[in-house]
């Protein structure tokens, strides 16, 4: 059985600063990840008024709702005040969250037609039998990615079984899942309610539990995940929620190894690095093992000697860039096969280039992710 994961940043429709070309990408994400934290402070100070006035301004939404690459969305209430001279002060007149009832929003379009087909070269050419895809929009949208990708690369429909369970983000980026055929998927089980002592959700998406049979008529349980991300600066709060989301996770895989389920993994992006004390309840509370640090794992595709090992899964490859996982429990580590990155996907930098990639990846904006696929073969 050869097991992937592979953060796709969206198969359709992504986030509109990650296509624009001009560098505003980290400046508009930290910006929107810092408006919408101060948005659900319980009070307003004036300190935080004050940074919001300049956040909104930064994101182009000081005068209008509409900027270039967000949306400010008002519901009920009011946040801001306009006055029609331009040239007097906006000024924020709610007190805090329960006077009003909004959020800004990433405005979407069409991702790359380059990226698209490039994303499903990826996943077909890696040839998985059970991938976790992150940040996929909808069950539906997996159904159509497939159908109109293996048209387009005259292949034959590679995953009959697709599922997807609505998550937590309001963006629509959820964790979903493909297997091929004679890999049915026999039980789907939400976390997306699990819950914090202070009754704020655990996950920033969801960490589904997909039961799969294999043809062998083994079980193999996966526990897809998609930690809270850095963007908007990795403040204690932000730390603090990967560290729950990394404790409850140990939990499920406790508990699913003491009901007798011997082959399990944890997979996706959980958004920190191995040496994080944030992961710390998963990579040194269990007996999960890290494909990456396994012999076998040697397929990484690094064509410059830099020093690193070439384990980073995001950007660069670099060994400190490393964030998304595929961890095993130790029946499945002692089956380890082979394993390894695939980059062909993903921009390689251009002095030299990286690793090789697509001829059609030209240009940052045609990479099916900035993530890099994460798989091993595994004889079960």
């Amino acid at each position: 059985m050869k097991i992937a994961a592979f953060n796709v940043e969206n198969l359709f429709d992504r986030a509109k600063v990650f296509n624009d070309d001009t560098g505003a990408h980290q400046g508009v994400l930290d910006a929107h990840a810092e408006l919408s934290k101060l948005f659900e402070q319980e009070v307003y100070a004036a300190a935080d008024k004050a940074r919001m006035l300049e956040l909104m301004e930064t994101l182009g939404i000081l005068n209008d709702n509409e900027g270039s690459f967000v949306i400010l969305r008002k519901i009920r209430g009011r946040i801001i005040a306009r006055p029609r001279d331009r040239t007097k002060r906006r000024e924020i007149v709610a007190e805090g969250r329960n006077d009003w009832i909004g959020w800004v929003e990433l405005k979407t379009e069409a991702v790359d037609e380059t990226a698209i087909l490039l994303t499903a070269r990826c996943i077909f050419d890696v040839g998985a039998d059970v991938i976790v895809l992150i940040e996929a929009e909808s069950r539906p949208v997996l159904k159509m990615f497939q159908q109109r990708m293996a048209e387009k690369l005259a292949l034959p429909e590679t995953y009959p079984h697709l599922m997807l369970v609505d998550g937590n983000d309001s963006r629509g980026i959820d964790v979903g899942l493909a297997t091929r055929a004679g890999y049915p998927i026999e039980r789907v089980r939400s976390h997306a309610d699990a819950v914090k002592p202070d009754g704020f959700p655990i996950f920033s998406r969801d960490c589904p539990e997909y039961e799969v049979t294999t043809p062998s008529g083994r079980t193999v349980m996966l526990l897809g995940n998609h930690f809270k991300s850095k963007y908007g600066g990795n403040d204690p709060s932000s730390r603090a929620k990967r560290r729950a989301q990394a404790e409850a996770v140990r939990d499920y895989y406790h508990r699913l190894r003491a009901e007798g389920q011997d082959f399990v993994a944890v997979l996706g992006d959980l958004n920190d690095t191995p040496d994080s004390e944030e992961l710390a309840p998963l990579l040194g509370g269990t007996d999960l093992r890290d494909v990456s640090d396994h012999p076998a794992f040697t397929e990484v595709e690094f064509e410059v000697d830099n020093g690193n090992r070439g384990i980073g899964t995001i950007g660069l490859g670099n060994d400190g860039d490393k964030i998304d996982y595929l961890l095993l429990s130790p029946a499945l580590w002692d089956r380890v096969q082979r394993g390894g990155l695939f980059r062909k996907g993903a921009w390689p930098g251009s002095r030299p280039p990286r690793w090789e990639v697509y001829p059609e990846l030209t240009a940052p904006h045609h990479a099916a992710s900035d993530h890099h696929l994460i798989w091993a073969e595994i004889d079960i």
